[in-house]
């Protein structure tokens, strides 16, 4: 068994930190207090071929591995949360449905902007009455004589407004209940198609978070993704590799907020003393530690199954899972070490902080990954 990266994983890995400090890290604060997404760094990321990291080089990608998405993940989320997750939805969301099922000619026309970073990448499924319970989504496609007309909404979408087309799910036969569900590929330019930026949300402020409204959204029939009937399956099979980026991101979170926490606790001093000295210190900092290393570890072991072919479904849920409850535990502890300073935005923690906790409920819920290694078990 071995647990080294590969040369290619650690030039990259070299790379995206060296990127993630001088670049992400320096604006991370204004960022977030003007809610301004990174239109810039995702350009920069571009010119790196960094946008199409794991896609196929036929379509613009750069052909590499799960190891290489999470390590970017990571890395990017240390920096900034926003900037993380915006990168994990365009890859692991946007990307990867088409990669995963969509025809030669979709990849070559929609796959290959998403790679070239011309559009950011997105996904709709999650609906007001259907979030945990995917099945229950009511959005609708009806046939006609020239393709489909949706009818809908599609709530707490990433990256919509800055992409040109998503693939989202609708109802095709409602008799067959989740085995009725479509994937369509659906520009957002279209007529009758909204997207509403206006949620006020805890954390992640300079992410992209959307509602989109279809009304009367006609598309070809060439615009189904996969075979039909096979959307909800489809979409499952997509979170499963998404799961492994929000883990990413609780790794990179959590370890943003160690390192603060460590720093911090070294130089303050209290009772004639660093209170990294005091054992209560102590104690906090050396569990944050082994948290985070294990919570790696068990993100690179889903991903490097993924790239396996082998079953993942199961470690992917217990990564994230693991990772985005690691990551508030660290962020609490990091606020907890810095006392009344931890509470000020100028120390960053508390931004960490608040960006950690959509972890525990963004593709799949805490209690849901519960019930999905539950199942997996055998129980």
């Amino acid at each position: 068994m071995n647990f080294d990266l590969t040369q290619e994983q650690r030039m990259l890995h070299n790379m995206i930190r060296e990127f993630a400090d001088e670049v992400v890290a320096p604006s991370a604060d204004e960022r977030d207090k003007s809610k301004r997404f990174p239109v810039e760094i995702f350009q920069e990321m571009a010119k790196l071929e960094l946008m199409g990291l794991p896609f196929s080089e036929n379509y613009g990608g750069a052909g590499a591995d799960t190891i290489s998405f999470a390590i970017v993940v990571e890395e990017l989320s240390r920096a900034c949360g926003s900037t993380g997750i915006t990168y994990s939805a365009h890859i692991s969301l946007g990307g990867a449905p088409l990669s995963l099922f969509g025809t030669e000619e979709q990849k070559q026309r929609y796959l290959s902007r998403i790679c070239s970073g011309e559009s950011m990448g997105a996904f709709g499924l999650t609906e007001p009455g259907a979030g945990s319970d995917a099945g229950g989504t009511r959005t609708t496609a009806v046939k006609t004589d020239n393709g489909w007309v949706i009818d809908g909404s599609k709530c707490f979408i990433t990256n919509a407004s800055y992409a040109k087309f998503l693939a989202l799910t609708a109802v095709t036969d409602k008799s067959q209940g989740a085995k009725g569900i479509t994937a369509f590929i659906v520009p957002t330019d279209a007529k009758g198609f909204s997207v509403i930026d206006n949620y006020e949300k805890l954390g992640l402020h300079s992410s992209n978070t959307t509602e989109l409204v279809l009304e009367g959204v006609q598309v070809d029939e060439d615009m189904v993704l996969g075979k039909m009937g096979e959307g909800f399956k489809q979409f499952l099979i997509t979170l499963d590799g998404g799961r492994i980026g929000i883990g990413a991101m609780g790794v990179g979170i959590a370890q943003a907020a160690f390192d603060k926490a460590l720093a911090y606790a070294k130089q303050r001093q209290a009772f004639g003393q660093s209170i990294s000295n005091f054992q209560a210190i102590q104690f906090k900092l050396a569990d944050m530690a082994m948290q985070i290393e294990l919570a790696r570890t068990m993100v690179y072991k889903a991903a490097w199954l993924k790239d396996q072919g082998r079953p993942f479904s199961k470690e992917a849920a217990m990564a994230k899972l693991y990772a985005s409850e690691v990551a508030m535990a660290a962020t609490h502890q990091a606020i907890q070490i810095h006392g009344g300073y931890g509470y000020m935005k100028e120390y960053q923690v508390e931004r960490f902080f608040r960006d950690a906790r959509l972890l525990e409920i963004g593709e799949g819920t805490s209690e849901i990954l519960r019930t999905v290694i539950a199942r997996q078990i055998g129980c």
